[in-house]
């Protein structure tokens, strides 16, 4: 009955339509399974062919790209909004408002010109619209910390050039940004040059197919108009979905008020690019041990902690980068994987009274306790007694920064670069523990400029050991069966689609 009255609810919405015509991202203080379909395996379009496809949809949150944290209304961002680049599920790069480019010698000063694209109204994107949305995105607290080595966003002439502090081959990976008018970057429903424009009328909110759409892209969703169904919170969008009036949703499984999925449909993992890791003490006896601290990453059973603690929506990470990124390097990661034994025998070389360990957490973040529990039964497997502190607010802060502490839990959402520049950089906003290190921060640079050079960044880091990376979060999507196929979502694009233009056919050299 409920499939029969969303069906009807669309089809009167396509009749009034046409006759009436956080997981934030940044360098912040850190607070607080393998995936069920890999889309990688059988890559290619999904299609709905279904006229009665509906989201659910939060009508009180706003729908502004550089303000909204909430992944239930952000998924309707990859039919609204476009950036000048798209970022897939694997970190391959494809032009989208970008027409070409050009950088100079040094990597240090980008040159972007656009397409002959279009916002819903059927105004022109300009420039001044480029570098507006840029600016309000890099201070943003969703998207700002991906702008740390950016000095500046400027107009000139026809283009939107981008100057940074540092070389950097691999920017247009940053610039999936969505893209506004710019009088609307504040405002809660922007404009976008996506192939869908959101409606509002008396009889509800739904998403309406644009017939001027100024790109031919094959999108992932076909139907003339999405209904939006509205949400009261996470266990209302769960009963939704399974009583058939919600189609697909994106949910983040670790979150507080998570309803779990229970009934027959299609999971897929959608990449956050939330990264949780251990730091050791500089400061710490047990583990300026570099024998002990080397040995730590053979103790953490990553696969066990993704399976306990996420539903088995996050990748084991022994290297500290997503191993969905084309910087993993599976075969340097072999050599830091789990062997308990190899850090059981570190333990036992030690005095008996040195086999202790206080790990520090945030108190407010129940997620870490209970990872921090898991970590503590790895830990004392081998031969340590284990105290879990918990603080919060400024206690927690006053913690990290005197180091009263032999291991910190935290977690951070890397910029798609993998950037690691905020743990080593001195005065950096995650180099607690001891962790800010010139030469280590001079690889960090080095891999901006040049992605050849992650790998040796990361051996540096595994070898050195203060860092040890644990896995990278997931959210969700949950889609009703047959539905769609072949779905690959991406990092903020679940519907993610291209043009089909490649890097080379935008890139035009000095």
């Amino acid at each position: 009955m409920k499939r029969i009255f969303a069906l009807l609810l669309c089809v009167c919405m396509a009749l009034t339509a046409v006759t009436g015509c956080n997981t934030q991202e940044g360098v912040y203080i850190p607070t607080g399974g393998e995936l069920v379909y890999d889309p990688s395996e059988n890559p290619g379009q999904q299609e709905t062919t279904d006229e009665s496809f509906a989201l659910a949809y939060y009508p009180d949150r706003p729908v502004n790209p550089y303000s909204c944290m909430d992944p239930t209304n952000r998924m309707l961002f990859s039919l609204l909004y476009q950036g000048l680049f798209a970022v897939d599920q694997k970190y391959n790069v494809t032009p989208m408002l970008c027409s070409s480019y050009s950088r100079s010698a040094d990597m240090c000063s980008y040159t972007f010109r656009l397409e002959a694209a279009t916002f819903s109204d059927g105004t022109a994107v300009t420039v001044e619209d480029v570098a507006a949305s840029l600016n309000a995105a890099k201070t943003s607290s969703y998207y700002g910390g991906r702008f740390q080595h950016v000095t500046s966003i400027s107009v000139l002439a026809d283009t939107v050039v981008i100057k940074l502090d540092t070389p950097c081959g691999n920017l247009p990976l940053l610039l999936d940004v969505p893209i506004v008018k710019a009088a609307e970057v504040k405002a809660a429903q922007p404009l976008g040059t996506g192939p869908y424009v959101l409606d509002s009328a008396a009889q509800g909110n739904w998403l309406r197919r644009r017939q001027d759409w100024w790109c031919k892209a094959t999108v992932p969703v076909t139907t003339s108009f999405i209904s939006l169904i509205t949400a009261d919170g996470a266990k209302d969008i769960r009963d939704q979905f399974e009583y058939g009036t919600v189609s697909l949703v994106c949910a983040d499984p670790v979150a507080e008020d998570y309803a779990d999925y229970r009934y027959d449909h299609e999971l897929w993992g959608c990449e956050t690019g939330i990264f949780m890791y251990l730091v050791c003490n500089s400061r710490s006896k047990l583990f300026s041990n570099k024998t002990v601290r080397a040995a730590l990453t053979h103790a953490m059973d990553r696969d066990a902690l993704v399976q306990n603690h996420f539903r088995g929506l996050a990748r084991s990470a022994t290297l500290p980068a997503s191993p969905q990124s084309p910087w993993y390097s599976q075969s340097l990661a072999e050599n830091y994987g789990y062997d308990k034994q190899v850090f059981a025998d570190a333990v036992a070389a030690l005095p008996e009274a040195e086999r202790t360990v206080k790990i520090l957490i945030n108190k407010e973040d129940q997620l870490k306790y209970e990872v921090a529990l898991s970590i503590a039964d790895m830990l004392e497997e081998c031969g340590l007694t284990v105290t879990i502190q918990q603080e919060s607010g400024d206690n927690y802060i006053e913690h990290l920064r005197w180091g009263s502490y032999d291991l910190y839990l935290a977690q951070t959402k890397l910029s798609a670069n993998m950037d690691l520049s905020a743990f080593f950089m001195t005065g950096g906003g995650l180099s607690y523990g001891g962790l800010a290190n010139a030469s280590v921060y001079a690889l960090c640079q080095g891999a901006l400029a040049d992605s050849g050079n992650y790998a040796a960044l990361h051996k540096r880091i595994m070898d050195d050991a203060w860092l040890c990376p644990l896995l990278f979060r997931s959210y969700g999507v949950y889609a009703a069966r047959g539905v769609v196929t072949n779905l690959a979502p991406a990092r903020d694009a679940v519907l993610f689609y291209t043009t089909g233009k490649s890097m080379e056919d935008a890139f035009v050299k000095n």
